[in-house]
């Protein structure tokens, strides 16, 4: 990679305070000096000391930039904190855990240099128990049907983005976990490449299996925004004329079997009662969805809810 290229290696980092030095070390040692890169770590809240040595070292290693939560907010809020601040023309993220690989950014640099706008990692070897790479399977497999975006491994904290990418993404609750959805439906070019995927040294997974069932709301929430945030008409306007429909339906034949037949309304109440319901419900439905129209043309980029966050640069001890 020519100097004139410049590249930020985002670390979201939680109580990692053994793994971050062994991590920062690597990255360095792989990192050519002709490359013009930083290191920009965000402390989501650590208590074990890790901003401590981060902010320590901070003053002898000028390719640091420190970001830090007061409290722990989730990967996703770093991530998103990390993308705001940051100009490079390209931005790798990885895990501090040291499962991920920094021997693997030059080629995915690579990569995005033949014209990709994200490469996302693919964990093909992963080393991890069978209690977390069954749940995972099933994760992305349910993930890639859904969404129709063939990668294998959503969830890789290993990818690499050019900058227009970040700056495009936005990301919150759980949404890290289908940043190759979002960057996929926004039109750009997603390829995946096998990495190389190292088993845990230190400490614990952060982790538990609740979040495949909480990534899974996370994901109707992507379908949706991707599919219907700038026309919500579309899918509750599809709700309200399929109730009208009904509802009108069922309300003739109860017509039809008074005037028609002439059976007694009485004998038919429930049913006339139902059908009015539903006329009800799909006028409901379609207001709503004419209203989420406006409000969506008016107000479709809102302000982003404050973080409270204090940013370490030079001239902050």
């Amino acid at each position: 990679m020519a100097e004139s290229v410049s590249l930020s290696i985002v670390i979201p980092v939680f109580n990692e305070r053994e793994s971050i030095p062994h991590l920062l070390d690597e990255i360095h040692s792989v990192m050519d000096t002709n490359f013009n890169y930083e290191i920009v770590c965000v402390d989501d809240g650590s208590s074990d000391g890790t901003f401590e040595y981060l902010r320590e070292r901070r003053q002898s290693d000028d390719k640091l930039r420190l970001i830090r939560f007061l409290r722990n907010y989730g990967k996703s809020a770093a991530l998103a904190e990390a993308f705001k601040r940051i100009s490079s023309d390209y931005v790798v993220t990885l895990d501090a855990d040291l499962q991920d690989d920094p021997m693997e950014i030059p080629p995915m640099v690579e990569k995005l240099q033949e014209g990709y706008d994200l490469v996302s990692g693919w964990k093909k070897e992963r080393r991890d128990p069978l209690s977390k790479r069954l749940p995972s399977r099933l994760f992305n497999i349910t993930t890639r049907l859904l969404t129709g975006i063939h990668i294998h491994d959503f969830n890789c904290g290993l990818k690499a983005y050019r900058y227009n990418v970040v700056k495009s993404l936005d990301i919150y609750g759980g949404m890290h976990r289908y940043i190759p959805v979002l960057a996929g439906k926004k039109g750009f070019r997603v390829t995946e490449m096998v990495v190389n995927h190292r088993p845990r040294q230190y400490g614990d997974s952060k982790y538990g299996r609740e979040r495949y069932f909480r990534g899974m709301f996370d994901l109707l929430t992507v379908l949706f925004l991707s599919r219907y945030t700038r026309r919500p008409l579309h899918l509750f306007g599809l709700f309200g004329f399929i109730s009208l429909f009904v509802g009108i339906s069922v309300d003739l034949r109860v017509l039809y079997l008074k005037y028609g037949l002439g059976e007694p309304f009485s004998k038919h109440i429930a049913l006339l009662v139902f059908g009015v319901l539903l006329v009800i419900l799909g006028v409901q439905f379609i207001s709503i969805g004419l209203l989420g129209e406006m409000i969506a043309q008016s107000t479709f980029k809102t302000g982003e809810s404050a973080r409270e966050v204090v940013l370490y640069d030079s001239s902050t001890p």
